[in-house]
C-alpha cells in the first residue's frame, strides 16, 4: 500500500482551499527589533516584522538576555528531566513564585507552552470535578477547545461574550451541578475583551468555577502587567488564570495560577505536566527577569498602546478596513484567503514588510485578515511606510477601501 498518497491528498486539499501555510525563514536581530533578516530564495533581505507576538520586544531586553546568558553559563542548558525526576531546579521554583505573585494567587504551575497549559489544565481540572459541565466561549482558542474535549465532560458553548446566553445555560444546569466557565480575557484575532466582571458575577450567583486565559494580556495590561483581570479589578474573583511566557515576556512556556489545592491537584494528576521535561533554567531566569521588569516599568505598556493607537489612526485615515477594537490588536479585513496570501507575499517580497495571512481555520471562512501587532519599537516612519505599502497592495489586488470620511469618524 502506498501510504504517501494519503498525505499528498491531505496537502492537496489545503492547496485547493487556499490555506496551505508557508513559513518565512526569519532571523531577528537583537537590539534592532522589529527589524530582521528574511532568508529568501534570493538570499538574505532586511524586513520589518509587523505580526510578532513578542508584543513588547522583551525578547531583546538587556535584562532578559543577560539573565538567560548568566544562568546558562552558571548551570548549563537543559533541565535534566521531568519535574519529578531532577527537573525541579531553583530558577523554575523562583519563576512559579513570581507568577503566583503577579496574579495574586497562592501558587502557579509551569508548562512547556501556553497551548499545553490550556490543553492539560482544563482537562485535568474538569476531570477532577464529578459530573462537571464546561461552559466555553464560542471563540476560545484551539488549545482551550482541545482541553475541553479531552476532559470528557459534557460541554456547552455560549455565544461569544454573550453573558445573557451564559446565564441561560447556568440556570438550565441547575444550582447543584458543578460548572466550569472557560473564556479568554482578550481574543487575539478580533482584539475584543471579555466582560470579566459580569462573568464573575454570574459565576458567583450560580456557583460556577472560572478559568480565564490571559495569554494575550499578561504583561500588557494592569498596573503590574497582571492582565485584563488586574486592570478590571477582578483578579481575586477568578479561580484559575492561565498565561504564557512567550508573548509579552518574550520567552517560552505557559502556566496556570490559582489556589494551592487546585494547582497541587493539577501538578499531581496532569499527564501533560508529569510526563514531559521541565523548562530549562536559562528560560526560567529570563522569564523571571521579564516579569520583574514589567511589574515596575510602565514605559513598555504605555508606548505599546501609543503605537497601536497611531497605527489604527493612520490606517483608518487612509481608508483601510481596520476592524475596530479597544486593544493592541490591529486586524485588517480582507475576506478572501487567496488575496490575503497574495497581499502578504507582495508586502514581503516588494516592500520588506512581514505580516502573515490569517486564514481558516484560525478565523472563519470569509473573515480572512491581516493581523498587525505594533510594538513599542515601531516608530512613526515605519508606521507611515506600512500604510503606504498597504495602500499599494490594496490597489493592486482590487481590495475595497472604506470611505475616508467614514474612516475619519
Amino acid at each position: 500500500m502506498d501510504y504517501s498518497q494519503f498525505f499528498s491528498a491531505a496537502l492537496n486539499r489545503l492547496h485547493e482551499e487556499r490555506r496551505y501555510r508557508v513559513f518565512a525563514d526569519l532571523e531577528r536581530i537583537a537590539g534592532r527589533f522589529p527589524h530582521a533578516l528574511w532568508h529568501s530564495p534570493k538570499g538574505p533581505r532586511n524586513v520589518v516584522i509587523w505580526c510578532s507576538n513578542d508584543y513588547l520586544g522583551m525578547g531583546q531586553h538587556p535584562r532578559v538576555v543577560g539573565a538567560m546568558v548568566e544562568t546558562a553559563t552558571r548551570v548549563g542548558t537543559g533541565a535534566g528531566g521531568t519535574r519529578n525526576i531532577a527537573g525541579t531546579h531553583h530558577p523554575l521554583v523562583q519563576l512559579e513564585a513570581e507568577l503566583a505573585d503577579l496574579h495574586g494567587k497562592q501558587a502557579s504551575l509551569l508548562f512547556t507552552s501556553g497551548y499545553v497549559s490550556n490543553q492539560t489544565g482544563i482537562a485535568t481540572i474538569a476531570k477532577l470535578i464529578p459530573n462537571c459541565l464546561i461552559l466555553s466561549d464560542a471563540l476560545n482558542h484551539n488549545s482551550m477547545i482541545e482541553g475541553v474535549r479531552q476532559a470528557g465532560c459534557e460541554r456547552q458553548i455560549f455565544r461569544h461574550n454573550d453573558v445573557e446566553h451564559l446565564e441561560q445555560l447556568l440556570i438550565a444546569a441547575g444550582p447543584d451541578r458543578p460548572k466550569l466557565i472557560a473564556c479568554e480575557s482578550l481574543y487575539s484575532m478580533d482584539g475584543d475583551v471579555a466582560p470579566l466582571a459580569k462573568i464573575c458575577d454570574l459565576a458567583e450567583k450560580y456557583g460556577a468555577m472560572t478559568y480565564v486565559d490571559e495569554v494575550h494580556a499578561v504583561g500588557m495590561y494592569g498596573p503590574r502587567g497582571g492582565g485584563i483581570a488586574e486592570r478590571d479589578g477582578v483578579m481575586h474573583r477568578i479561580d484559575v488564570l492561565e498565561g504564557t511566557l512567550a508573548k509579552a515576556f518574550g520567552c517560552l512556556g505557559g502556566y496556570i495560577a490559582g489556589n494551592a489545592d487546585i494547582i497541587d491537584a493539577v501538578r499531581s494528576y496532569a499527564p501533560g505536566f508529569i510526563f514531559t521535561t521541565a523548562l530549562p533554567p536559562a528560560i526560567c531566569s529570563a522569564a523571571t527577569a521579564a516579569i520583574r521588569h514589567l511589574k515596575t516599568s510602565s514605559w513598555e505598556r504605555e508606548r505599546h498602546q501609543d503605537r497601536a493607537a497611531r497605527v489604527k489612526a493612520i490606517l483608518n485615515a487612509a481608508g483601510l478596513p481596520v476592524m475596530s477594537n479597544d486593544t493592541h490588536i490591529v486586524p485588517l479585513f480582507v475576506g478572501d484567503p487567496e488575496k490575503c496570501k497574495q497581499a502578504c507575499d507582495i508586502l514581503l517580497e516588494e516592500h520588506g514588510v512581514y505580516i502573515q495571512p490569517i486564514n481558516y481555520p484560525t478565523v472563519a471562512k470569509g473573515t480572512e485578515r491581516l493581523r498587525i501587532t505594533p510594538s513599542p519599537y515601531h516608530d512613526d516612519g515605519l508606521i507611515d511606510g506600512l500604510a503606504d505599502a498597504l495602500l499599494q497592495v490594496w490597489e493592486r489586488l482590487g481590495l475595497p477601501l472604506k470611505q475616508k470620511s467614514l474612516a475619519a469618524e
